[in-house]
């Protein structure tokens, strides 16, 4: 699965507000904007919602997470085939929120590109961005946790770890993509994320908890032309 560079990925996580049919209307909006701004955006909602939105936007989807364990009998588990048959396009892998050990990071990678799924992985250090990096997935997504949530983007608070981890990764090669994420929440933090050499940023309550999600997603596009 190739995703289109520069890219927003808009994480749902399990948010009442993005659940369910909400999940539908905010992965429509974010279709919308993508196709009037002409800006590549992919959405990851809950799991139980994969199919429905799958199914009814053109953008694409991500699962927020899968398990490393075979389909058949692993009852309440996630698996890459189960995500696959849903209609995803990819999956995040190691989120903060979701972490796991680095040999099931590898094992998923090459699991997710044999079912031609994207993987994006999230990585709290300069150490795990490099090792992760190495192991070939689509994008690292370096996102520092304690700025997870916050009013300020890792743009601001630590943009040396979003730099230092460009260069890490250009140094290793692979055409791995570098994302940023934490605290992300308008254009201008978009726009420092490119301009310290980033392919995109990923981002949460920024876009979900918004009153205003068309006025934040068509600002958070704007960084990408800037």
């Amino acid at each position: 699965m190739t995703v289109a560079r520069p890219v927003i990925v808009v994480n749902f996580k399990t948010y009442v507000e993005a659940s369910g049919p909400r999940a539908l209307e905010l992965a429509k909006l974010c279709e919308q904007v993508a196709k009037e701004t002409g800006s590549s955006i992919v959405v990851a909602p809950p799991t139980p919602d994969i199919a429905l939105v799958a199914s009814s936007v053109d953008i694409p989807v991500f699962a927020q997470h899968v398990d490393d364990v075979a389909s058949g009998g692993t009852t309440g588990h996630v698996t890459v085939e189960n995500v696959k048959a849903s209609g995803a396009k990819g999956t995040l892998l190691n989120h903060s929120e979701r972490r796991i050990k680095i040999a099931e990071i590898h094992e998923l990678i090459v699991r997710s590109r044999a079912a031609g799924l994207g993987t994006i992985v999230c990585t709290n250090n300069l150490g795990v961005s490099k090792a992760c990096a190495s192991m070939e997935p689509d994008f690292v997504a370096i996102e520092p946790p304690e700025l997870i949530g916050g009013d300020i983007s890792v743009t601001s608070a630590n943009p040396k770890i979003v730099g230092d981890t460009v260069l890490a990764i250009r140094a290793i090669g692979k055409g791995v993509g570098v994302l940023c994420g934490a605290g992300v929440k308008n254009g201008t933090d978009v726009a420092k994320a490119v301009e310290l050499g980033t392919e995109g940023v990923l981002l949460a309550s920024g876009v979900v908890k918004a009153k205003d999600r068309r006025a934040v997603l068509l600002d958070l596009a704007s960084g990408l032309r800037r």
